[in-house]
């Protein structure tokens, strides 16, 4: 499924930029008689419907042509949302400045694996937070079990 996945999101990607939105992610949940493709779109100002109603159609028909899946599949284009989760390096980059909720593989020395904070930096594989009481927090991406962002209301 892995190589499917990759090949689906080159699909999308080379269709992105004339769409004017970028790929945010790729997922190809179910099982492999009946799999569910789904393909997050971003861009600064959000994303419409009727633009993930778009894209599906070019991508769809992308797919048709190229057949990367050799069953029948179920194509799901969409946003991410506010609360987005955070899976790779760039969706972290593309994130700082923003409050983020990110559960560790392992406890800290307070026994915790939950921290909240915001997202000042990536270096390498290290992001920097600072939680609400000012603690500098360097994490290895590598040791976040999952994250997403929080929704702030301002």
């Amino acid at each position: 499924m892995e190589e499917i996945q990759e090949k689906i999101a080159a699909l999308a990607e080379s269709i992105a930029e004339q769409h004017g939105v970028r790929v945010y992610d790729v997922e190809i949940v179910g099982n492999a008689r009946n799999p569910f493709v789904r393909v997050y779109l971003d861009k600064e100002e959000g994303v419409s419907l009727d633009e993930c109603a778009k894209f599906s159609r070019s991508l769809s028909a992308l797919i048709d042509v190229e057949d990367p899946i050799p069953t029948a599949f179920v194509l799901e284009v969409s946003s991410p949302g506010l609360d987005r989760q955070l899976k790779k390096l760039k969706h972290y980059e593309q994130s700082v400045g923003r409050l983020a909720k990110v559960v560790t593989k392992k406890k800290n020395a307070d026994g915790q694996n939950v921290v909240i904070g915001r997202i000042m930096d990536v270096q390498g594989e290290v992001i920097t937070l600072i939680t609400g009481d000012g603690q500098n927090l360097l994490i290895s991406i590598d040791t976040i079990s999952r994250a997403r962002l929080e929704i702030e209301l301002k």
